[in-house]
């Protein structure tokens, strides 16, 4: 075995413990936007890259203390990509992911998703030199997430 065959496998090892761990746990909660507009009569959702892998994903992230869930999602729809607009306050459904923390933690997060209808991207918000984000029509966004429950929720999703 090479040298570089057995860096590969100790990395692989360290993953699979990683994600045991985490799967070993209650679910982490995150509250997420699905942002969406019609253009005439054309449903397009919005996208944004992840910070640490460039994956396209939708706004979520850790409640914030004092804020409903739909705020929560809001306030990182405006963190993450910039927008504004009206939530919706009952979930619109939620899937789950594995958040890597770092080389040797990672923790299951199950995110519950508010739809947005975007009002406006503002010029400047918190994340913008960190995501890039672009509009959707409702088919590719969904083929461009990973996760599949989150899959459904675009492919199901109806304003």
């Amino acid at each position: 075995m090479g040298d570089n065959t057995g860096h590969v496998i100790r990395r692989r090892q360290r993953q699979h413990f990683r994600i045991a761990k985490a799967l070993s746990t209650a679910p982490k909660v995150q509250y997420g936007a699905l942002p969406w507009k019609c253009v005439n009569g054309t449903l397009e959702v919005m996208l944004l890259t992840s910070r640490d892998t460039g994956r396209w994903v939708i706004p979520k992230g850790w409640p914030h203390e004092g804020m409903s869930p739909a705020r929560s999602a809001a306030q990182e729809a405006w963190e993450e990509a910039g927008i504004t607009g009206a939530i919706t306050k009952k979930q619109i459904g939620r899937y789950h992911y594995l958040k890597v923390l770092d080389e040797k933690d990672a923790v299951e997060c199950v995110v519950h998703v508010h739809a947005m209808e975007v009002g406006e991207q503002l010029s400047d918000w918190p994340e913008k030199a960190q995501r890039k984000t672009r509009w959707f029509l409702r088919p590719e966004a969904a083929d461009l997430v990973d996760e599949p429950e989150l899959r459904r929720i675009i492919q199901t999703f109806a304003p």
